[in-house]
């Protein structure tokens, strides 16, 4: 399979953060998720998902259990299932590649 970045549509979640479905197939999905200075991936967790997410651009403060510590890019961080976790962007214009298995199927209706 291979997708084109031009030809997959963005979704607007709120007023400072977008996400953009970039592949996905078998148990293994891949998202980018854009966020404005002061966007937030509230916390939460996944009872069937692990995620794994890379800072490609810009910083943020990134809550994992209960560990809190600004991440920049070129920093990742784990998430495994039922493991609160959650960021807040301190710049703009500041982007996540998160990649789950098995796939959200929540992200894709």
């Amino acid at each position: 399979m291979i997708i084109k970045n031009a030809e997959v549509q963005e979704k607007v979640l709120d007023e400072k953060t977008t996400r953009k479905i970039l592949s996905n197939g078998g148990s293994l999905m891949m998202v980018k998720v854009t966020f404005q200075k002061g966007g937030i991936g509230e916390i939460h967790s996944h009872t069937d998902h692990e995620q794994i997410s890379y800072i490609v651009k810009g910083s943020f403060e990134v809550t994992v259990g209960n560990h809190k510590q600004i991440l920049s890019a070129g920093d990742s961080f784990y998430a495994g299932k039922n493991t609160d976790h959650g960021v807040v962007a301190l710049e703009d214009h500041s982007v996540i590649l998160d990649v789950f298995t098995p796939i959200r199927e929540d992200f894709l209706s």
